[in-house]
């Protein structure tokens, strides 16, 4: 039988000493208890199924598999969220997204959109922080959409609905006091989707043509059809993309356009409101 500690030792041999969290992280999956148990019982004994598993694991994240795959679980917004290959894994820089929607002047009982939902976490966020706010969710992908309705009802959060749709599609002839979303914005080229987690996510969920901004274009070009006067609409981006986003956003109509900065620096989000004629 092996212990806790060994185990723990195990898998910082196996992985590397800059990766103990992780260890941490698998292990505590594996015996379903919290990181506490690991230093308050370091000799207790784990079970064979639980060490064949902690085994497997281990060899997947070796492979580069995300934790967050292998554990099926990623918190965003404190919120516990379930996640799979079908969705993006939430990141802290998209809670910027979140954050901003929340410190817009918008009404208690406003209607919100958010295209291209994957896990929900964004959606339920908002949701979470606003009771009064009707959040509905879209994605293209009924994988992902089966997540984000999974998270959704753990939650309890009655006042998020989610839906298929190819962005705009599944909402003709209505209108929202917000619209956000965290499209695919990544070039096919970017060295980076062939590194980290990146590899391992759905590529239709990171990748678009036009250098990374043609779903973005997509989007702020039907917006003023689908925003009431003096919604607003809100957008993830690369940190190279504020410029152009911007552009985009004046160029359709947007005034008050602005970008918003990350804890790193860069201009994560950007923005603009839909001011009545």
């Amino acid at each position: 039988m092996a212990t806790v500690a060994q185990c723990l030792q195990a898998g910082r041999q196996l992985l590397g000493d800059e990766q103990a969290i992780e260890v941490r992280v698998l292990l505590s999956h594996c015996l379903k208890r919290p990181h506490s148990y690991l230093y308050a019982w370091p000799e207790a004994e784990l079970s064979d199924a639980q060490l064949q598993q902690f085994e497997r694991l281990l060899a997947a994240r070796k492979r580069g598999e995300p934790v967050a795959y292998l554990t099926g679980e990623r918190e965003f917004w404190s919120l516990p969220l379930k996640v799979n290959s079908a969705t993006l894994i939430p990141r802290a820089d998209t809670e910027l997204l979140v954050s901003t929607a929340l410190a817009l002047c918008t009404p208690e009982r406003a209607s919100v959109l958010d295209l291209g939902t994957g896990s929900g976490a964004v959606a339920l966020a908002l949701a979470s922080e606003r009771p009064g706010w009707q959040v509905l969710a879209l994605d293209n992908s009924a994988a992902a959409l089966a997540v984000a309705k999974e998270n959704s009802e753990a939650l309890g959060l009655a006042n998020v609905r989610c839906e298929l749709s190819d962005w705009y599609q599944a909402v003709p002839g209505q209108q929202f006091d917000l619209i956000l979303s965290n499209p695919p914005y990544i070039d096919p080229d970017d060295k980076h989707l062939s590194r980290g987690d990146l590899r391992f996510e759905p590529r239709s969920a990171l990748v678009a043509d036009d250098k990374g901004l043609a779903d973005i274009r997509s989007i702020i070009g039907a917006a003023p059809e689908f925003l009431r006067p003096g919604g607003h609409l809100l957008l993830e981006h690369g940190y190279t993309q504020g410029e152009a986003v911007r552009a985009l956003l004046r160029s359709h109509g947007f005034s008050r356009v602005q970008s918003y900065r990350d804890l790193a620096g860069h201009e994560r989000v950007s923005g603009g409101c839909l001011v009545a004629d």
